[in-house]
């Protein structure tokens, strides 16, 4: 996968895309980073990117001519039978980032993030350029770089291979709807707090049993909300009724409270 990133601070990701799951993922050749400067792509002395808006009102926008050159620049090698290149613009006003929107994208092998600044950016990026509008919270941060990093790394431990186990990813919390279950390691008995029973017993039925039990409670008491979005057996319903018996509509909220 090939993951171009366009930012008014291309120094921000100098160090961060050399370490960890970044690095690993580059040493075995599975992803590869080019960072790009919007201001490269100006034409003033002073490498200005950013303008007041039109009509007035607080803060500063991002112009459209950098960026339109920019993201221009960066694409014009893909060829006329290629897939579109998703433009993905971090921004609070998108939709929120999601472990099957990752999925989704990870499924590219080749994605451009433009991270945003200021105030917004000009609107004619967004209709004329840009794809996917995503943010990671419902929050404002300073710009759009740190997204970016959220973004980047969600993509890149699901490129089968760069994990150590190919498991990881699948066993990830929200990548089959529900919360990761609890996990253990030595020693078994830990001043007192004992590993449970079924960890340690080999039956790897039974342990997986204990898994999907856990990740449904789990997900019942932290984030309700999911299990809206959760396929559970018959079973699995009547069990939860019978754990919560106040609520039997386990899509409710209050579930779990």
């Amino acid at each position: 996968m090939r993951i171009d990133i366009l930012t008014l601070f291309p120094q921000f990701f100098s160090t961060l895309l050399q370490s960890a799951i970044f690095q690993r993922a580059q040493d075995k050749e599975m992803v590869s980073f080019n960072v790009y400067n919007i201001r490269d792509y100006t034409h003033d002395k002073h490498h200005i990117a950013d303008d007041y808006p039109f009509g007035g009102g607080a803060g500063m926008l991002l112009k459209p001519e950098p960026v339109f050159e920019a993201l221009e620049d960066v694409l014009k090698d893909r060829h006329a039978d290629e897939p579109p290149i998703p433009v993905i613009l971090t921004t609070p006003q998108g939709q929120i980032f999601s472990q099957s929107l990752a999925y989704q994208l990870s499924q590219h092998k080749r994605i451009a993030i433009l991270c945003g600044h200021y105030e917004g950016i000009d609107d004619r990026v967004r209709e004329h350029l840009v794809t996917h509008e995503v943010s990671i919270g419902d929050y404002v941060l300073s710009g759009g770089e740190l997204p970016a990093l959220v973004i980047a790394d969600a993509l890149v431990r699901l490129i089968p291979g760069v994990l150590g186990s190919e498991e990881s990813a699948v066993a990830d919390s929200h990548s089959d709807g529900l919360l990761e279950y609890p996990q253990f390691t030595r020693p078994a008995d830990f001043r007192g707090w004992k590993v449970p029973e079924v960890l340690l017993s080999g039956n790897h039925a039974k342990i997986a049993a204990w898994r999907r039990e856990q990740s449904i409670l789990k997900t019942a008491h932290k984030r309700p909300d999911m299990l809206a979005k959760t396929s559970l057996t018959a079973k699995e319903k009547k069990w939860l009724a019978e754990l919560f018996p106040i609520q039997a509509d386990i899509g409710n909220s209050s579930l779990g409270k």
